[in-house]
């Protein structure tokens, strides 16, 4: 239970939000060097993680350098690794910090850097770039760490039977459970854009098959009805021509027959070609 806690409370504190520290006389911000500890007023640059601070309990950890802020020797500060020492917390009272349990003085803001002194003018006075009093913040990460503890002693209640539940140790299960707990959504918005393009893709690749479909298809009919045209042209054509075509020599023979024919004479020509008169005359001789 107990590392299952102080697993929580160093995810805790990991994950809190930070905060620039400006003094308010100067209006300079607190800034950490990443070489050697030491601790300089500059311009507020929020970007900087050397300038971001937080509460981890009565302690002021600076984001950059990871490293918080601490007393060394009478009236000197600067930041060294994270412990539980005396000479590292700091009481926040009315905007004024002070080494907890000491009268060496308040922080204060001296020129370019910072020292230990009883002053507690503008110069003792440290807010963030909202104007906050960092006691305020300090009361904030304090609400919410008093919150994440009753949370984490449910869980710790509960990880027992957990984890002989699923099989892995208490390590492993509380790693999988902060994890989760971070809802990191980088994972989800990369597979969904992953899907997105193929789904672009395949919508692109279905809408260049159906165009090359509707033009066949358009070419197609045309053509039929081309050929529907065509050859209902011909069917008119052939219904125009005559049923029965005579070749010269057939009109040769039928114009001497044609030249017989008597002035008011009817002839009738048979589908055999043969060419009789309708009404025969009778002769004279018999009437």
């Amino acid at each position: 239970v107990l590392r299952g806690w102080s697993h929580s409370y160093a995810g805790f504190f990991s994950d809190t939000e930070a905060f620039l520290m400006k003094n308010a006389k100067v209006k300079q911000c607190l800034q950490a060097s990443p070489m050697n500890g030491s601790l300089r007023l500059e311009d507020c640059n929020p970007e900087s993680d050397f300038q971001d601070w937080s509460w981890q309990g009565d302690s002021l950890m600076n984001h950059g350098t990871q490293s918080c802020l601490s007393v060394v020797g009478a009236d000197r500060v600067q930041t060294s690794l994270c412990s539980s020492t005396a000479y590292m917390r700091w009481d926040c009272s009315n905007s004024l910090l002070s080494p907890l349990g000491s009268s060496q003085g308040y922080l204060v803001a001296n020129r370019k850097a910072v020292a230990l002194n009883n002053v507690r003018g503008l110069k003792a006075q440290w807010q963030d770039v909202a104007e906050r009093s960092v006691c305020e913040e300090k009361a904030d990460q304090d609400r919410y760490f008093t919150a994440a503890l009753a949370s984490t002693h449910v869980h710790d209640h509960t990880a027992g039977n957990m984890t002989l539940a699923l099989g892995i140790d208490q390590a492993e299960l509380e790693q999988l459970l902060w994890f989760f707990r971070r809802e990191d959504p980088s994972t989800w918005n990369y597979s969904v854009l992953a899907l997105s393009f193929v789904a672009m893709i395949l919508g692109l690749l279905l809408l260049s098959i159906n165009i090359v479909r509707n033009r066949k298809r358009k070419i197609h009919v045309y053509r039929e009805a081309e050929q529907t045209t065509h050859q209902a042209e011909l069917d008119a054509k052939q219904a125009l021509m005559p049923v029965q075509e005579y070749s010269p020599a057939e009109l040769q023979k039928q114009e001497p027959v044609l030249q017989e024919q008597r002035s008011g004479e009817v002839v009738v020509q048979w589908k055999d070609g043969t060419v009789t008169s309708l009404y025969t005359e009778r002769s004279e001789d018999t009437i």
